[in-house]
């Protein structure tokens, strides 16, 4: 048989080349999040990227945090950063980096730029620069202060550093060229002088870099070999391979790759700031949110999100994923890891009238039925049981019917066949308040010997041992698949005013006690589940993560079919 060629995606094609050809003996890769909020979706691409190749083609990755802008950072997010990537499955060992590591050799690096020539400090507003800069179609037009003496923007440069000056007084740019067709280009800001408080130096430094320069140089002190990054990263190429030129360092190539885009989310950090400071969510970790914290949260599992992103797929073009795709991929998952559990979301009473009012017994259900090696578990069963109300009608709507409805037969999971006989109305609400059943009792699952063969199989809970628990149940956060593409509307013009339901009294099968936050199971026949850290002793508290029906997979193949 022949053996099947593996493929790479375009970066591990020019990874792959680069080492055969001897351009690296091993590649360092890096994942350079800004601790100014919790990681997305999107993130975890970038993360998936820049992990994931070295899985393949062995290397590091460093885990550098861009900490340049110190009013929006704090230790807050840099711990969470590391929890969320932990979380997915990788881990950067002692590579730990900061760019404020390397502070005092940015600032080195700035002055060689001013000694070449090749920097100047401008006194310009932001507005003025702005104007100067000029448009696509118009070249831009020198600053007054471009052509100061290397010996005066040394002076101004230390002066700036030793806080002589206020914040937006002064700036250090770039001199390369006001006419270049990229406006990043024309002489950007490299310095500002920003008198804040550092997460790590403290008050250390009143200028700190812009993105563009530490980003590059940063890479460069960490021999990083390919610096991976979104598109929209592609017009900052030019600058980054120019001053790492200029200052004559460690050659790093930066590489470019579409950014993840998911439909009903965003991932914009400063509009899921505003969604948590405007209550719209209760925080970064709001289920809903599509921070890493939230979908682990609200059950979603890195495996399924890894898959996600594999079928997602790395290209130079942009793509937008639909939402379905990644809630299949995390119900696959979900499928083969979590044990299935008896809960009933809105009960209604059964009374089995034939079976001995003292009795309990402890009957045997598998935990998954997609274990290679099946486990069980033993859950009590009496009398009184609780059914979801939407599983009995008062007449079968038709042949096909499964559930229950008076004289039809149902079978309880892992328990008895069960023959509605009567049931109890309120007549001011017309509500069903209790169902009378008769049960075969030599139909027990695993010794079935009645010859009855009903049309479909029923959960339950024991009314004497059912646990009260409360179910958060989710939707979409927006009611726009593309919130943010609607001019002349805001994106929370689209919030969803229904994207949490909460049931505060769903009764669940005893054996959930043992379960602890953040795992995940299956409410059987309902959908998938997990332990919610707001549960303590006395009450569980469980968020729905997706339905146990396949709805995408099902709208893709009715796709496919109309195609034909």
């Amino acid at each position: 048989m022949e053996e099947k060629k593996e493929t790479h995606h375009f970066i591990e094609q020019i990874i792959a080349e680069d080492l055969k050809e001897g351009k690296h003996n091993s590649i360092i890769t890096r994942f350079p999040p800004e601790p100014n909020g919790y990681l997305h979706i999107g993130h975890a691409k970038a993360i998936c990227i820049n992990f994931g190749i070295v899985e393949k083609f062995g290397g590091k990755t460093n885990l550098r945090f861009d900490d340049t802008n110190p009013e929006k950072e704090s230790t807050e997010y840099v711990n969470a950063i590391k929890r969320d990537i932990q979380w997915l499955g990788f881990d950067w060992e002692d590579r730990e980096y900061y760019a404020s590591d390397y502070f005092e050799q940015l600032y080195g690096f700035a002055q060689k730029l001013i000694r070449k020539g090749l920097a100047y400090v401008d006194d310009s507003t932001s507005e003025e620069m702005a104007e100067m800069k000029g448009s696509t179609n118009q070249a831009g037009t020198n600053s007054p202060y471009r052509n100061r003496s290397i010996e005066e923007n040394l002076a101004l440069f230390e002066k700036m550093k030793n806080g002589a000056f206020e914040n937006g007084s002064k700036v250090l740019r770039a001199k390369i060229d006001m006419s270049s067709p990229n406006l990043l280009m024309r002489d950007p800001v490299i310095y500002r002088v920003k008198k804040a408080h550092h997460h790590r130096t403290g008050d250390a430094w009143n200028i700190y870099p812009m993105y563009d320069f530490a980003h590059g140089q940063s890479d460069s002190i960490e021999n990083i070999t390919h610096s991976l990054c979104s598109l929209e990263f592609e017009n900052h190429r030019p600058l980054y391979n120019w001053l790492i030129e200029q200052l004559e360092i460690y050659p790093s190539r930066q590489i470019e790759f579409s950014r993840m885009n998911v439909t009903y989310m965003i991932t914009s950090k400063r509009r899921l700031l505003k969604l948590v400071e405007e209550g719209v969510v209760t925080s970064w970790d709001d289920p809903r949110m599509p921070t890493l914290s939230g979908m682990r949260r609200r059950g979603f599992s890195p495996e399924g999100i890894k898959m996600f992103i594999a079928k997602a797929g790395v290209s130079k073009r942009e793509q937008m994923m639909d939402i379905g795709l990644l809630e299949e991929c995390v119900r696959q998952d979900l499928n083969k890891t979590t044990d299935r559990i008896m809960a009933v979301l809105d009960p209604v009473k059964v009374v089995i009238t034939n079976y001995p009012e003292d009795k309990t017994e402890l009957l045997p259900i598998e935990n998954n039925p997609e274990e290679e090696v099946r486990t069980y578990r033993k859950i009590p069963f009496g009398r009184e049981i609780f059914i979801e109300k939407n599983d009995f009608k008062e007449e079968a709507p038709n042949r096909k019917y499964r559930r229950l409805a008076p004289g039809s037969i149902v079978r309880l999971k892992a328990a008895y066949i069960i023959e509605c006989t009567d049931y109890i109305k309120d007549e001011a609400t017309g509500e069903i308040t209790e169902i009378h059943c008769k049960y075969y009792e030599n139909s027990r699952s695993g010794s079935d010997t009645s010859g009855l063969k009903p049309k479909g199989t029923l959960g339950w809970v024991s009314a004497q041992h059912a646990i009260t628990a409360e179910a958060r149940i989710y939707d979409r956060l927006f009611t726009d698949p593309f919130p943010l593409n609607h001019e002349g509307k805001d994106f929370m013009d689209f919030i969803n005013p229904n994207s949490l339901k909460v049931l505060p009294q769903i009764l669940v099968e005893p054996s959930v006690q043992s379960k602890t936050a953040g795992e995940r199971l299956q409410f059987m026949r309902i959908g998938y589940f997990c332990v919610d850290p707001d549960s303590h002793e006395d009450k569980m508290v469980f968020n729905q993560t997706v339905t146990l029906k396949d709805t995408w997979a099902k709208l893709q193949n009715q796709q496919k079919s109309t195609k034909k």
